[in-house]
């Protein structure tokens, strides 16, 4: 197989849309900023959800869905919320198409919708005003519940998975009787959301809050975990928020509390979405195409019988077969791949293009000595191995790819993390370099968007193990008491 892909050195952000196509992930759909995501793609965030909601199921939650549409009325009910929305919203004014008398279709201006329903971009409205019913007493809370689901947000500007019109989510939506307990949950789901990523997708984060300008619209407090991607740039993976009474009091769900006092509820929401594959694909992946934590593989071996005639053909066949036979008979997932239309190259160009962790060819040769060829996808390392050994050297050579792939990523992160105390200096390693920046900031509004609109940088958070550490803020030499995590951003 020729080469496919773009250098990542040459235009990095070809070099993922490369990949995300030729790798069978997604493809861009007939619908403008919509995608299709492709079986193999969709392999991987399957493995995502399977994980995450068990995560979420082992802290108390369960899962439960919500209407599309959502009354353009209960928009105006959380001031902050719909300006933090309203430029994204899709609206639905009409039900019905009719012919029209050239013969084409179109809207039946007789049907108009007699309000006007947003196709939700997030459900925070329609939610609290279900709870409204589900919520009375204290007896009640708190309410833990999932959505899986999709929203819509019009992106004029889009890329397939990190930015699109129509993308998959989960979105969590609590009930608490106190504000200590919603906070208590944000944080708690924020470590979710880390563990996650840090033991499953391999990809360290960093923790912490987000500043008031860059919240979620109609949050008190939002927590985020923030990524460093290969080419220097952060990419938000996750958000928890707290709620505080915002959307209680916006639909007035009150409850009587042990003391018999009726007072609102307080609330969290968290979510992550498909953006996750994106951030997949951009910490691991190499100018030859993806590189998968075994974790998350849709096939974690594959395996491809070598032959020259139709007799070694079936040979080599049947003895792939019992390798594929005992690695799932061990729990792996695995692929055996004996077409007969593509020749072993080609083949192992395709898996390696798709990420597959490990690698096994076998033929006449193999058969005779009773070995098989093991090649890992991360390091390019080969060797033959006696097949008694196959199963234990396949769990072993799996979590150390696994290890490897975090400690990598990790080495990254922490070697394009610079302190920085001088906004000069800060502007030319920003250009020179990218990567994460950690700088005083004098805390004000102004200064935040000083920083954006200079250098189109944002303050990704205020890492929750910032040390207590006085300083001058870069921009105005005002005082700052700890460190914040600057970047520019997906």
């Amino acid at each position: 197989m020729a080469k496919v892909l773009t250098a990542r050195d040459e235009n990095y952000s070809q070099w993922y849309n490369d990949l995300v196509i030729k790798a069978d992930m997604a493809e861009n759909s007939a619908v403008r900023g919509c995608m299709v995501i492709k079986p193999y793609g969709y392999s991987i965030w399957e493995k995502m959800q399977a994980a995450l909601d068990q995560m979420f199921k082992d802290t108390g939650h369960v899962n439960a869905y919500f209407p599309l549409f959502i009354p353009k009325s209960f928009f105006s009910k959380e001031a902050d919320h719909v300006e933090g929305f309203a430029k994204e919203c899709a609206v639905v004014t009409h039900y019905r198409l009719r012919t029209s008398e050239k013969g084409g279709i179109e809207v039946d201006p007789d049907a108009k919708l007699e309000e006007e329903l947003i196709v939700r971009p997030t459900s925070e409205t329609i939610i609290w005003n279900t709870y409204r019913n589900w919520i009375q007493s204290y007896r009640d809370l708190p309410i833990l519940v999932n959505q899986w689901a999709n929203v819509v947000r019009w992106e004029m500007r889009t890329r397939l998975f990190l930015r699109t019109a129509e993308f998959l989510w989960q979105e969590g939506h609590t009930a608490h009787a106190t504000a200590q307990e919603a906070m208590a949950e944000a944080r708690q789901m924020l470590e979710v959301y880390a563990t996650f990523a840090q033991e499953w997708m391999a990809m360290p984060v960093i923790k912490g809050s987000k500043t008031p300008t860059e919240r979620f619209a109609g949050a008190l407090d939002t927590f985020s975990i923030e990524a460093l991607m290969q080419d220097g740039k952060a990419l938000q993976a996750g958000t928890s928020h707290f709620l505080g009474q915002n959307f209680a009091k916006a639909f007035d769900v009150r409850f009587t509390n042990k003391q018999g006092v009726m007072e609102h509820v307080w609330a969290s929401s968290w979510g992550v979405s498909t953006r996750l594959m994106g951030a997949l694909v951009m910490t691991h992946s190499d100018d030859d195409g993806l590189v998968l934590p075994p974790r998350l593989a849709p096939f974690q071996v594959v395996i491809v019988p070598i032959y020259k005639n139709d007799e070694q053909m079936e040979q080599s066949r049947a003895y792939a077969s019992e390798l594929r036979a005992r690695l799932a008979k061990a729990g792996f997932r695995v692929k055996l791949d004996d077409r007969d239309t593509h020749k072993p190259g080609w083949k192992f160009a395709q898996y390696e293009l798709q990420g597959v962790p490990i690698r096994l060819a076998a033929g006449p040769r193999d058969i005779e000595a009773q070995t098989v060829e093991l090649a890992r996808r991360d390091t390019r390392e080969k060797q033959s191995l006696p097949i008694e050994k196959l199963e234990a050297v396949v769990a072993e050579m799996l979590e150390a790819i696994q290890k490897n792939l975090f400690d990598k990523a990790l080495a990254r992160t922490q070697a394009n993390t610079t302190r920085v105390d001088s906004y000069q200096e800060f502007k030319e390693l920003l250009d020179s370099k990218g990567g994460f920046f950690l700088a005083h900031w004098d805390g004000t509004a102004e200064t935040e968007k000083r920083i954006k609109d200079e250098t189109k940088a944002t303050i990704r958070c205020i890492p929750f193990d910032a040390p207590d550490e006085p300083g001058q803020c870069m921009v105005t030499g005002q005082p700052s008491p700890r460190r914040v995590l600057i970047a520019r951003a997906y």
